[in-house]
């Protein structure tokens, strides 16, 4: 395939193909919407992709890539940063040898998350440079220049997508691939690799400086863009998507256009508010652009807050830039999303309703087991949550309220963060005991059916090493282990399941029966 042709592009197939010719020795991560194409596309081109088993894995991965002066990058959405956070701030300590790039994909307006966290904090927080692309082609432009960065300043860089960008399409036209060749090679630097005290102390100092010659380079040369206009009644500073919406929104105006979020080019941004009588922030969600340049001196026309809450549009800018307030918005009628026709975990909540188990649930498909006609599923927070929620309900609930709670976790959620829930599960046993059901549908299957260490193929479908969900239970102690197909051993599941509920025991039911999508798309 040829890699230099100009061709019309998905964002998070620009930001693979950046990578390609950015010359990214590894690229690794784990599923999340709207995040998870870019690896399948990376391993397409040609590029080494594998999953990991969660975000913090993956980026502790892709820094020893990093360590070993090659290049790597990442891939997560948002609030897969928050597993790998703790990864993310102290290598921004570290620094790197190589080049490491977080790809984190924001969701405003929650098209498939359970918050709108907004990732430029996390830059801020963390201390490391944030680029945010605005289309197709900066995506490919702005994953080659956080490498760029990485390598110069030695430093870990996020690469911050959102929803519309990522799957957004538009005409990318290459640039030459990167000439130098880099060599894998790791130098035994014990006071940059080793973050105890008396490391960390200089290599925070060090950071900071790093973030002042980055600033200095982000005011002179950085990727950022003015478009003057004739309209001189407003101006506008801007960021990713945003830029869209505004020059349609107000295509006379002048805008100044940030590429490189973090640290940002302040001097340069004043200095385009002192030639502009009025001057306004259009952001998504957080308003990091508008409390920055505010702190910085810079008066700001400081649009409602309603604006802070989802998606913008062309429509929604115009009422923006007329400071008109926001009314709620209505949900548009339609039909409710629901388990798909033939889905095995139908099967697994129909028993769980016919018993009036009180549900912890987790992230994945099955959560739309809480919709109707189900409603069967009754708490669902985060990665893994639901056996840690479940066990505190039995800890504290009366005693016939407790024996009716039940955590269920998908086979791929359970790899992510369920272990150390089976662990606590174990350790910290409640008096009524506890049943925990693992959904093993063979695939990580809301994200568009990866694989992952249970299924016993790698991202690029060879066989390796798979997980046996039984052996780890009886590892951890569980007496009570189980293996059933929902829809073949339905009623002898549900009796089985009625007598772990009164055994005031520990229970693991692993539910094994593949997603009806994968088995159609593997029968194609």
């Amino acid at each position: 395939m040829d890699t230099m042709k100009s061709r019309f592009l998905m964002g998070n197939e620009a930001v693979a193909l950046g990578a390609l010719h950015a010359k990214a020795a590894l690229g690794t991560g784990y599923p999340g919407t709207p995040s998870s194409e870019i690896l399948d596309v990376f391993n397409f081109l040609g590029g080494k992709a594998q999953w990991a088993p969660n975000e913090k894995v993956a980026a502790e991965v892709a820094l020893g890539v990093a360590f070993g002066s090659m290049g790597s990058f990442v891939t997560m959405k948002h609030v897969g940063l928050n597993v790998a956070a703790d990864v993310l701030f102290t290598a921004a300590y570290s620094g790197v040898d190589g080049a490491l790039v977080f790809v984190v994909a924001d969701d405003p307006g929650l098209a498939s998350s359970q918050n709108e966290q907004d990732t430029r904090l996390y830059a801020k927080a963390s201390g490391v440079p944030l680029l945010e692309p605005s289309d197709s082609q900066e995506a490919y432009d702005f994953m080659r220049l956080s490498f760029y960065i990485s390598r110069k300043w030695n430093i870990p860089v996020i690469l911050r997508l959102t929803t519309r960008v990522c799957h957004s399409g538009s005409i990318v036209v290459p640039s030459s691939i990167d000439e130098f060749e880099p060599t894998p090679h790791f130098n035994k630097d014990i006071a940059t690799h080793v973050m105890v005290p008396a490391n960390a102390k200089p290599a925070h100092f060090r950071l900071r400086k790093k973030l002042e010659e980055i600033a200095l380079w982000n005011n002179e040369q950085g990727p950022n863009k003015i478009i003057d206009g004739e309209d001189s009644s407003m101006a506008f500073i801007t960021s990713s998507i945003s830029y869209m919406h505004i020059r349609e929104a107000a295509p006379k105006s002048s805008v100044f256009k940030i590429g490189l979020s973090h640290p940002l080019p302040m001097e340069a941004i004043l200095n385009f508010m002192a030639k502009h009588k009025q001057c306004m922030v259009i952001e998504e969600n957080e308003p990091y652009l508008y409390e920055a340049i505010s702190s910085a001196g810079g008066k700001l026309i400081k649009p409602p807050t309603s604006y802070r809450f989802g998606e913008l549009t062309v429509s929604r800018v115009k009422n923006m830039i007329a400071c008109k307030e926001e009314e709620a918005e209505v949900a548009p009628k339609g039909i409710p999303p629901k388990l798909c026709l033939g889905c095995p975990h139908l099967y697994t909540f129909e028993v769980l309703k016919e018993l009036d188990c009180i549900v912890s649930g987790d992230i994945g498909c099955y959560t739309l087991a809480a919709m109707q006609p189900l409603s069967a599923l009754h708490s669902q927070i985060c990665m893994g949550a639901s056996i840690g929620v479940g066990l505190g309900l039995r800890h504290v609930l009366p005693k016939n309220e407790a024996k009716k709670v039940v955590s269920v976790i998908g086979d791929s959620t359970f790899i992510h963060s369920g272990l150390t829930g089976l662990a606590e599960m174990s350790y910290n046993v409640p008096t009524t005991g506890h049943v925990l059901l693992i959904l093993d549908n063979s695939t990580t299957a809301m994200t568009g059916q990866q694989e992952h260490p249970g299924t016993g193929k790698r991202l690029d479908k060879t066989p390796t090493n798979q997980l046996d969900y039984v052996k780890i239970a009886e590892a951890m102690n569980i007496k009570n282990v189980f293996t059933f197909d929902p829809r073949e051993n339905k009623e002898l599941f549900k009796k089985r399941l009625e007598s772990a509920l009164e055994k005031e025991e520990l229970s693991v039911f692993i539910i094994k029966r593949p997603c009806i999508l994968a088995m159609v798309k593997g029968a194609k």
